[in-house]
């Protein structure tokens, strides 16, 4: 039986397509109320589909999916009417207000007028749109379009919010803009959010835990902080003159680095474990490579997020 404090629970979630395309293979991962879970994963790990199996919009393959404890499948009105989502796509009207657009969307929903009346009122001055509420949307700036999009999306109270890269497109102060809303929300409310995104900031800043997705699975799972140390706290950066994969073969056969390294372009990237820039310099120098900068720094999110989605480290060992 699942945990009554479980709002999303996934139990080995599929999708293959016509031709044998496999997009997800069978994930399994539990939500809680009130928590704030990321997916994360380069174009083509599944993050979209399994959004579209939750969201009803993908039949799945196989396994099960329950919001709030309706299945997706068998229940799919129920598990709808507890939840929402935002898409990557605009869906709001542009030749009408934003108010307009937020009373149409409450009738969709079946709020008889005086909870509409009262709702609007709430989630404008929730998402400080109160000067922008009576305009037409085609004024809006994409920011505050964001805003509107999210507020209409919340109008139903859903105990579950999907976020679907809330920010794609967003300039750098429209952007920080809408983590601020999609903060200030998170803060003051006990809802269930799921967020896709590329960005590692919005997830480290947004996200109780994350799941990082590769080719259809889930990599690796847990807190922002549990991620970063499963990869160790300091990571040692090297730039390589010529092709970085040829060099990680030689310091891996010299003992310099072990099977944890992975290579982005002509960088060189592993744990660094107890060792020293000087000591990998003086090793790298040996065995003839020609390293342009090598620094021991602290491990951020991005390092495991590279380390787990970027090529097939394993390729490179022997």
């Amino acid at each position: 039986m699942a945990d009554p404090r479980t709002t999303i629970d996934v139990r080995g979630l599929g999708k293959v397509y016509p031709g044998g395309v496999e997009a997800v293979a069978g994930v399994s991962f539990s939500v809680g109320a009130g928590e704030v879970f990321g997916l994360l994963g380069p174009n083509g790990a599944g993050k979209s589909t399994t959004i579209g199996m939750l969201t009803g919009t993908v039949a799945p393959t196989s396994g099960s999916a329950r919001l709030a404890g309706f299945d997706v499948s068998t229940e799919p009105l129920a598990a709808r009417r507890v939840s929402s989502v935002l898409f990557q796509e605009p869906v709001v009207d542009r030749p009408l207000t934003g108010r307009r657009n937020l009373e149409i969307h409450a009738r969709l929903w079946a709020l008889d007028p005086a909870e509409t009346r009262a709702r609007v009122g709430e989630i404008v001055d929730a998402f400080a749109l109160d000067a922008l509420a009576d305009r037409p949307v085609a004024g809006y700036s994409g920011g505050e379009r964001r805003r509107l999009e999210i507020a209409r999306a919340l109008i139903a109270r859903p105990a579950v919010l999907f976020l679907d890269e809330p920010t794609v497109g967003l300039d750098p102060r429209i952007r920080v803009e809408l983590l601020d809303a999609i903060a200030k929300l998170r803060d003051r409310s006990e809802m269930t959010i799921l967020l896709t995104t590329h960005y590692l900031d919005e997830a480290e800043r947004l996200a109780d835990r994350i799941a990082i997705m590769r080719s259809g699975r889930i990599v690796a799972l847990g807190t922002p902080e549990e991620l970063v140390a499963g990869l160790g706290d300091r990571i040692l950066e090297m730039r390589i003159r010529g092709e970085a994969g040829a060099a990680m073969r030689t310091l891996r056969r010299d003992g310099v680095i072990d099977a944890d390294a992975f290579s982005i372009g002509s960088t060189l990237l592993a744990p660094a474990g107890g060792r020293a820039a000087d000591e990998v310099r003086g090793a790298t120098a040996a065995a003839g490579l020609d390293v342009l900068s090598a620094v021991i720094r602290p491990t951020t999110l991005d390092d495991v997020y590279l380390s787990l989605t970027g090529d097939d480290r394993t390729s490179e060992a022997a």
